[in-house]
């Protein structure tokens, strides 16, 4: 999120420190990323246990969208005066309280707790890492191409998402324990590259931090490409935060398939497909990317209406995959859009403001439907959702052809 204005400095470390310390925080970067949607395909166990409707797993997964948003805007950009590990070190340790919360009980105040540590964390790791990433590799091979650092940092970040989910949901399903094992499994992993990280070269020269929160701007002399960009971001992560908040309730519900397993599935699917997206799709045209982010996730949304109205697990799958590529690229557009109209002063401002919009993007929609189940059948409340979407999607191309 933050833009990289570090002072390089000149480590003892050899190349081959750079190259473990590169490997050892894309373990860090996963790890947590995984970590943070361990939860999702255990919702509906929690429901089970405690009675917790719809809207109230939807308040847990907001809570931890809105942990993201305070840390993003407050420590998501101090790394680059305090350095990587003063910031990640921290981040990782939370992750870690965070876990530790959840062991400690199932009621609802408890797991919200844990959901905002949870976010809190990643808003610092999110950029942080990032940008270690691109410090370590540009070390270890100076003057290479960025692609690798660009495939391993889509890989941990997105991909770790659906990982998380996975593992999670294989866990839950044929482990001993299924709210305690997941959050055992994964205390220990961050407690692992924790060390790992702690063994890492830092790579930015500790400097007086004369420390103010991130600040945000959306007024960029584009108007209509920013609010492109804004929407697609809207639109990518309402998707992202559909299939993590109720998508496994309404497969154990509407579809009738309790296994854990294939609730950990779909989430895996959606995120699995967007990193794959984003990796293969980084070399064409802004325009091209564009129109494949907006024609995956309408196609994709459709589908999976088509799946619950039709009891179509295979529909619903594909449908999840679907609208995950489209919502990946879209992201990656998104981002490259605001990036390019930005001057590079502002560039940390804009991004900043980018993802405060697209966080809310995650945790309105998928609170709203939450409510909305209350009311009305889950199938009902999903097709109204892709019916706004595909309006969202519609005004994305429209301000997409005004932009500059």
């Amino acid at each position: 999120m933050s833009v990289l204005v570090e002072t390089p400095i000149t480590p003892p470390a050899t190349g081959r420190h750079h190259r473990r310390g590169f490997w050892s925080v894309a373990a860090a970067f996963l790890v947590a990323m995984a970590y943070s949607t361990v939860p999702a395909p255990l919702f509906p166990l929690y429901a089970a246990r405690e009675g917790f409707s719809t809207l109230d797993i939807t308040v847990v997964f907001a809570a931890f969208a809105v942990g993201v948003v305070i840390s993003l805007v407050l420590a998501g950009h101090v790394s680059d005066r305090a350095g990587r590990k003063a910031v990640l070190l921290p981040a990782l340790g939370l992750e870690l309280v965070s876990a530790l919360l959840f062991l400690t009980g199932t009621a609802l105040p408890v797991l919200i707790a844990a959901r905002v540590v949870n976010g809190l964390g990643v808003g610092m790791i999110t950029a942080t890492a990032t940008a270690y990433l691109h410090d370590l590799h540009a070390r270890h091979r100076p003057g290479a191409s960025p692609r690798r650092f660009e495939v391993v940092s889509t890989a941990a970040n997105i991909g770790g998402l659906g990982v998380g989910a996975l593992v999670a949901g294989v866990l839950a399903q044929y482990a001993t324990a299924p709210l305690r094992t997941p959050y055992v499994v994964f205390a220990v992993l961050l407690a692992v590259v924790l060390a790992a990280v702690a063994l890492t070269p830092e790579t930015v020269a500790r400097q007086p931090l004369r420390y103010r929160p991130q600040r945000i701007s959306a007024d960029h002399g584009d108007r209509a490409g920013y609010l492109a960009a804004a929407a697609g971001a809207i639109s990518a992560f309402s998707v992202f935060g559909v299939f993590t908040s109720v998508s496994p309730g309404f497969v154990a519900g509407e579809l009738h398939h309790p296994s854990r397993a294939l609730a950990g599935l779909v989430v895996f699917t959606v995120f699995g497909t967007a990193a794959l997206a984003q990796t293969v799709t980084g070399s064409l045209p802004a325009p091209v990317r564009r129109a494949l982010g907006l024609g995956g996730q309408a196609a994709g949304v459709v589908l999976v209406v088509a799946g619950m109205s039709a009891t179509s697990f295979p529909l619903f799958l594909a449908g999840g995959a679907l609208a995950g590529v489209g919502a990946g690229v879209q992201f990656k557009a998104s981002i490259g859009a605001v990036a390019a109209m930005a001057a590079p002063e502002q560039r940390g401002e804009a991004l900043a403001g980018l993802f405060f919009i697209a966080y809310a993007g995650l945790s309105v929609p998928a609170v709203s439907i939450g409510l909305a189940t209350r009311y009305f059948a889950p199938t009902t409340v999903m097709t109204w959702f892709a019916a706004l979407l595909l309006v969202l999607l519609a005004g994305v191309a429209v301000l997409s052809r005004r932009a500059r």
